[in-house]
């Protein structure tokens, strides 16, 4: 029940961080989204640093299990297009829905990091099956470092969900191949 718990918390400490922003995240406003007693996240997160590394890692997981799935759902696209096409999937996840309310969570957690290394090193990308189609992809059209180009365009294709999730727009579907044509070349 423990670990149910605490992952039932950091889920509840997400949406309280998308919806409040870091000021809003206490103990107590995580109680009432995850509809516990008053003092529940305390006994499992005894300080604002625990709770956040709990979010964190939560947030992580949950990510890496998108991008996982994903990857795996996916065959290795071939063409510029299938790239973008995958890419444009990915924008939709992070820029609607629960997915929106992640990439929230998460940026606020990024500039958190700025200011606490044990975060920092929580949030560094990690290998999955997606990241892994875009470096095979790209190793199979020649690029000459696909790991650094790999971490490049997925570096981008994050600043632009990051610029239209402040905007509230869709990523366009140029921008999008315009990345996977520099990345090509």
């Amino acid at each position: 029940m423990s670990d149910e718990r605490r992952t039932v918390l950091a889920d509840a400490a997400i949406e309280v961080l998308a919806e409040a922003g870091m000021r809003g995240l206490t103990h107590r406003a995580v109680d009432r989204a995850a509809d516990m007693p008053p003092g529940t996240t305390s006994a499992y997160y005894r300080t604002r640093a625990a709770l956040l590394t709990g979010l964190v890692l939560r947030l992580v997981a949950r990510d890496q299990a998108e991008l996982q799935a994903a990857g795996e759902a996916l065959p290795t696209p071939r063409t510029p297009a299938e790239l973008a096409d995958a890419f444009e999937t990915l924008t939709v996840l992070r820029l609607t829905g629960e997915g929106r309310r992640r990439s929230l969570a998460r940026y606020a957690c990024m500039v958190e990091s700025v200011r606490d290394p044990e975060l920092r090193e929580i949030l560094v990308p990690r290998a999955n099956a997606g990241r892994d189609a875009v470096r095979a992809f790209l190793a199979a059209h020649g690029v000459a470092d696909p790991d650094t180009r790999t971490h490049s365009l997925l570096a981008c294709v994050e600043g632009l969900v990051l610029e239209h999730l402040l905007t509230g727009t869709p990523v366009p579907r140029e921008a999008l191949e315009g990345l996977v044509a520099a990345a090509l070349r």
